[in-house]
């Protein structure tokens, strides 16, 4: 079966992607556990612990992940909106789902920006780590994560439906 257009594409968004992500995850190092922590933490208190836990070297580690974290929501956006379509064009998929699945990443990325905005203002100015930036910033974190894990989950599981119906027959 010969590629279309649509999966050449869900292809390279999709390895862009993971170059991405090991760039980030290559950039943070011995640092990367850090990232979840502070994403949950649920007070001033705890936000300010976790960032003190970190000397110079791994602040400035942290801080190096912020840039190219500015372009991955985008491509992430990108590819699973990309993968939503071609589950389109592959199976039925309602209206409603098709419009979750093309809104869900945009939400998702553009809480990703709102996140490293903040984020790197707060690594910057400690003094404005309040509990009610931290339980915004942290709600907005977890909701990213939902939309975005939730909507690979389902492309996931829908292709490999179809790879299971084409195996079969």
């Amino acid at each position: 079966m010969a590629l279309t257009a649509l999966d050449r594409k869900l292809i390279a968004w999709s390895a862009t992607f993971v170059i991405s992500q090991v760039n980030i995850a290559r950039l943070l190092g011995p640092v990367a556990r850090r990232v979840w922590e502070v994403q949950t933490a649920t007070s001033a208190r705890a936000y300010r612990d976790i960032l003190d836990k970190m000397d110079e070297v791994e602040t400035a580690r942290y801080k190096s992940h912020y840039y190219p974290d500015f372009v991955h929501p985008f491509v992430y956006a990108v590819a699973l909106r990309t993968g939503a379509r071609r589950l389109a064009e592959l199976t039925p998929l309602s209206p409603t789902t098709q419009t979750v699945l093309a809104v869900a990443p945009v939400i998702s990325a553009a809480g990703d920006y709102a996140e490293n905005v903040v984020g790197l203002h707060l690594l910057s100015n400690r003094d404005h780590i309040t509990d009610a930036a931290v339980r915004a910033t942290t709600a907005v974190s977890v909701t990213k994560w939902v939309l975005a894990l939730c909507t690979l989950s389902y492309l996931s599981q829908g292709f490999v439906r179809v790879w299971a119906r084409k195996l079969q027959g």
